[in-house]
């Protein structure tokens, strides 16, 4: 069985820089609830936690929406959800970083 996962999607983050948990709801596709429960278990983090309000940056978008489509496509329970999301989050970070150090590399020709 082959399973593909688009990892990128084309996402207008805007630069107001800070959504409502209703609208991150609206915009990934996540009832607010489980919204909470990604907050709970870390894999989101609110801008403060403490505020009576909570308020995401945009770029809480892209993984609320990753959440959603893995929610859909796999039906993982929470815990799951959150070891995938650590885990890709951590893929993205360290390909960033070979990019970065390929990018300094002398180039032989």
């Amino acid at each position: 069985m082959k399973v593909d996962i688009e990892l990128t999607q084309a996402i207008w983050i805007e630069d107001a820089g800070a959504i409502s948990l209703t609208e991150l709801a609206e915009r990934s596709g996540l009832e607010e609830a489980r919204l909470r429960d990604l907050v709970d278990y870390g894999a989101l983090a609110p801008i403060d936690p403490s505020a009576a309000a909570w308020t995401f940056s945009a770029e809480c978008v892209v993984t609320a929406k990753t959440a959603c489509r893995l929610l859909n496509d796999f039906e993982l329970e929470p815990h799951g959800l959150v070891v995938v999301l650590t885990l890709l989050e951590r893929i993205r970070a360290l390909e960033n970083e070979l990019r970065r150090l390929q990018a300094r590399m002398p180039r032989v020709r």
